[in-house]
Order: C-alpha cells, then structure tokens, then sequence
C-alpha cells in the first residue's frame, strides 16, 4: 500500500482532485468546473504535479459510467456530453508515470463507506446513491462484486410499476420513484413544480400532499430494499444523499414495508443506516478505488 494517494472525482458539472493518505485524510484539495475531455485531463494533471506526491504514490478515478475499468477507458456518461472512449487511465498514468485506476461512481461510493463509513467492519453490503439519479454498489462475502461487464448493482434500473415517474429511462423504476429527479416527477403529478429538496422542506412543515409524495416513495424503497434483503441477505444497506437528509421522511412507511415486504429473518440480520462521509463521499470513493487496486485478490 502506498503512503499517498491522488482521488480524481470527475462529475458532470465539478472535478475535484485530492492528496490523501491510505487512512482517507485529506491532505490537500483542489476542485474546477469539469470542462471538455482534453482541457479537464490537463487541469487535473497539473493539480497532480502542484500537490507533490510521493514517488510512490497512486491514482483512483471515480466517474459516472458507463466506463471501462479495465481499459481505462469513460464511455459516454450523459452527464459528461463529449466524453466518448476517453483513455484517461493511460494518458494520466503515462504522464505522471504513477499506476491509475477508474471505476463507476456508485462502485467507488460503496467502497468508500465500506472503507471509512457506515459500512466498515461488515462483509455484505448494498450502498444506494440516491441522488439526482440512482447508483448502487456491493461488497458480497468481503469483495467489491462488479458482475461480468462490471455493471452489477444498477439498481435503480429495476421497474417497480408499469406506471409512475421515469427513471433510468425506465417508466416506474426504482430510480424514478426513489430519487430526487423521481420525487419532483411525483410532485408535478400532485400539481407541485418543486424539486425534491424544496418537497422535503414542505414536508417537514407539514404540508399534506409533499408528506404523501414521501410516503409513496419511502413505500417504493421498502419494495425495492425487500427485493434486495432477501436476495442477497445483506448485514446492512446504506443510503445516501437524500436519505441522509430527509431520512425522518422516508424512515416510518420504509420500515412499516421492509415489515411488509421481507423475510423476518433476513430483516432482522440487516441494518438500515444512513451514509455517513456526506459531502466528502466524492472524494473519499475516488481514494478508494486506488486502495481496492492496491490489495491482493483472491
């Protein structure tokens, strides 16, 4: 394991570049709008060559997919319009002359928690982004599990109903119920043009239609969790980004359905937990997928 590490967290509209050591303490920092392909690699180069890393060090890239991980290669992203078969693993390797590795976001996130957060210590694991869209990642039997084209855990893009709010282009995915691009679909059905941060605050003032709007999507997630729980028999699942911030919303009729829903022994065996690195997940998932590179695997 090498003493430092440089995360790269390429998002659609901010990449960020960090210097953290292998226990995921950031040492420095620096972020800029993500611009095209070859101006955003040359700005995260030069980022690189500032912060002065160790001789030894390596380099994780956290990216919405879909990638190639093991060719280095972004594919296409629709939140990164112009990124098509963009070799970025070699072109940063080849100039820092430092080992680097790409993985999809929600993998990275899963990693990150596993390593640093909610999920340290535990061997099975489901991680949910629940963001703008939703990622999904799993760690099964101590291993990051990544499927045969290393799209395992697209969660979101399994269909809940032939009806309801589109996600993942899907009618009635998961996604589109339990995400915040799905949740302000649901308001607009509700005759609210609100996004799903400003439902939430409506919500938690009591509003009756944004608190119904919550309940229909906590009660589409105890649905979805269910699938998962007894399926993969889980110690735990963590959820992010809008479940950490409006988890009071989701958390009754969620687990009145996991009730509902679930096998009682396979409930009882798993823990529902909110993420816990928060704005730093980012980050700390791009560290991840040099740490994950760097162990044995059996």
């Amino acid at each position: 394991m090498t003493d430092q590490i440089i995360g790269i967290d390429i998002g659609g509209t901010k990449t960020a570049v960090v210097l953290s050591n292998a226990q995921g303490n950031i040492l420095k920092k620096e972020s800029f709008a993500t611009l095209e392909p070859a101006l955003t690699i040359q700005k995260i180069i030069t980022i690189i060559s500032s912060f002065s890393p160790k001789e030894n060090s390596s380099i994780g890239i956290s990216c919405g997919g879909p990638l190639d991980s093991q060719k280095g290669l972004i594919q296409s992203p629709p939140n990164l319009p112009g990124w098509d078969n963009i070799p970025i693993v070699n072109i940063i390797s080849n100039t820092t002359k430092m080992p680097a590795y790409l993985m999809n976001d929600a993998n990275a996130g899963a990693l990150a928690e596993w390593y640093f957060g909610s999920a340290k210590g535990y061997q099975n694991i489901v991680f949910l982004t629940m963001g703008t869209g939703m990622g999904g990642g799993l760690i099964l039997n101590g291993k990051l599990y990544e499927g045969t084209t290393g799209d395992a855990g697209e969660i979101g893009h399994i269909r809940m109903s032939e009806n309801g709010p589109v996600g993942y282009g899907k009618i009635g995915s998961f996604e589109g119920f339990c995400s915040g691009g799905g949740i302000a679909q649901l308001g607009k059905k509700h005759g609210l043009s609100l996004t799903a941060k400003q439902l939430a605050e409506s919500a938690i003032k009591g509003d009756p239609i944004a608190i119904k709007i919550f309940e229909e999507s906590a009660e589409y997630l105890g649905k979805g969790l269910a699938i998962l729980i007894d399926i993969l028999n889980p110690q735990a699942i963590i959820l992010g980004s809008m479940f950490v911030r409006c988890q009071k919303l989701f958390e009754k009729k969620l687990m009145e359905t996991l009730e509902k829903e679930c096998l009682p022994r396979n409930l009882k065996a798993c823990k529902i937990a909110p993420a816990s690195l928060l704005e730093n997940i980012g980050d700390l998932a791009a560290v991840a997928v040099a740490i994950y590179n760097q162990k044995p695997k059996f």
